[in-house]
């Protein structure tokens, strides 16, 4: 394992033109202090855990101190922010460090994420402040133990720095990880401002990189979009099987690679609501849980748009047109997977949106009732699952069904049940968790985010001391606000 001293940095978009970025130094925190550290992804970066006991440590990803083989550097690109083109973007707030090349011979994006100022900052201040920190550490290592690609968090850094935002508040530092900080904001850019070669050195940089299979293929560039579009794809169904949110989809907030990025105002649903809004901000719903699908086309039409040029227009159009079906396809299949079938038969996906109605109406938790239905055995009358509806005659109904469908593939509990409790989180994270850590955080206890970060590893797991933590959120809980302000 490396000392920080001794990381393996290969910083291939530094090399890059000098166009598609500034470089810049970080603005350090003065006074930087370790708030949490996450052995887990210090493991990918192949640093010694021993390192976050350094003063060192936290001098490095507070800002203070520029580490050793690293050449940070804000990217420049642009995006569609609420259907609205913004030519006026970039990092504002965050800058990558470098790339870490492991032992396994994988590479990591060092991207420190409230490092002050850079050319793109507009009237930002480039600071982020604790709570934003908090919720993206907790919320990224969330999504990937739940299977979820997704950016992670090597460690929060913080200070006695004010940050006013609606409020003052305490000045963070977020070391985020990722395979790629490349958006498809990237290309919109390259395309909206006319320069068709520095876009086609990025897409075969990208390739290279990321795809690198396609990289000798006659129609490498259709290619490479038809893979984004499947990536993109399989994570949007994915939250949506979750009941994650994202909050601000716009196209700068997209990874090229298809990760979960830019944790701003998520949210993961508790009782199912199809319109759930969790973005204060989003006065229209554009960004609604039940609006995820169509805006990930949406947005994929914008990177088609920029990748134009490179290839044919019916190619694009043809892919567009495969998205539905393949998003379909994706979240049928996770439906299926959730009520514990293993069989594909044409009545499960009208099966699987009845028992959605039934929780609409009746207000029911979305985690906690698909997790219940592993009790179900096909000869309980009443189960406990039950007594949670309202309407416990239409529940009766579509459990007769349900029961049907069970016994027309000789399905046998116990193995279900284990089927069903590896796909059906109990532990998700809730706006409430959150915000319980972070309010013991600006308190400067910060216990309360390793108890989430470890919760939150084994997601599908009993973990009986923890069963707090699966409970339906209090009442102050239940609709919290979450802003865009970090």
């Amino acid at each position: 394992m490396a000392t920080l001293d001794c990381l393996a940095f290969d910083n291939s978009f530094a090399r890059l033109p000098a166009s598609l970025f500034s470089h810049v130094t970080p603005q350090g925190f003065a006074r930087p202090h370790l708030v949490s550290f996450n052995p887990r992804v210090a493991a990918l970066l192949d640093i010694d855990p021993a390192e976050a006991a350094r003063p060192e440590f936290a001098a490095c990803f507070g800002g203070q101190k520029i580490l050793p083989g690293s050449e940070p550097l804000a990217m420049k690109y642009t995006g569609h922010q609420f259907g609205g083109y913004n030519p006026d973007l970039g990092d504002g707030r965050g800058l990558l460090l470098g790339e870490i090349l492991n032992r396994k011979g994988e590479r990591w994006d060092m991207h420190l994420k409230g490092a002050g100022k850079t050319p793109y900052s507009r009237f930002g201040d480039g600071r982020a402040v604790l709570r934003s920190c908090i919720r993206e550490y907790l919320g990224s290592e969330a999504m990937h133990h739940l299977g979820i690609a997704s950016t992670r968090a090597l460690c929060i850094v913080s200070s006695d720095e004010a940050v006013q935002r609606e409020t003052v508040e305490h000045g963070a530092m977020l070391l985020r990880v990722a395979d790629s900080h490349v958006r498809f904001g990237h290309f919109e850019w390259l395309y909206h401002s006319g320069q068709p070669e520095l876009l086609k050195t990025l897409a075969d940089y990208v390739i290279d990189r990321h795809f690198p299979e396609l990289a000798d293929a006659r129609d490498k560039y259709l290619r490479f979009f038809r893979e984004v579009v499947q990536r993109t794809v399989r994570m949007l169904a994915q939250w949506q099987l979750v009941g994650f949110a994202h909050g601000v989809m716009n196209t700068d907030n997209f990874s090229i690679t298809g990760s979960t990025f830019d944790y701003g105002p998520y949210g993961f649903l508790d009782a199912y609501e199809p319109g759930f809004i969790c973005n204060h901000s989003d006065h229209n719903g554009r960004y609604a849980w039940n609006q995820q699908a169509s805006v990930g086309l949406w947005n994929l039409n914008a990177l088609a748009h920029a990748l134009s040029g490179l290839i044919e227009h019916d190619a694009l159009v043809s892919t567009l047109q495969d998205y539905e079906a393949a998003f379909v396809g994706v979240y049928a299949d996770g439906l299926r997977a959730k009520l514990g079938l293993q069989e594909e038969r044409t009545e499960d996906r009208e099966l699987a949106i009845d028992f959605l109605e039934l929780l609409t109406k009746g207000g029911l938790d979305y985690t906690r009732s698909f997790r219940a239905l592993s009790t179900l055995h096909t000869s309980d009358t009443h189960p406990a699952l039950r007594d949670d509806f309202l309407d416990r005659e239409s529940f009766d109904a579509w459990l007769q069904r349900y029961r049907q469908r069970l016994v027309l593939e000789n399905s046998v509990a116990a193995e279900r049940a284990l089927r069903m409790n590896a796909t059906n989180p109990k532990y998700i994270l809730r706006n409430y968790l959150a915000q319980g850590a972070i309010d013991q955080a600006e308190k400067g206890d910060y216990r309360e985010i390793e108890t989430l970060r470890e919760l939150l590893e084994k997601p599908f797991d009993e973990q009986p001391e923890k069963e707090a933590y699966a409970a339906l959120p209090p009442d102050w809980g239940r609709h919290l606000e979450i802003s865009c302000s970090s």
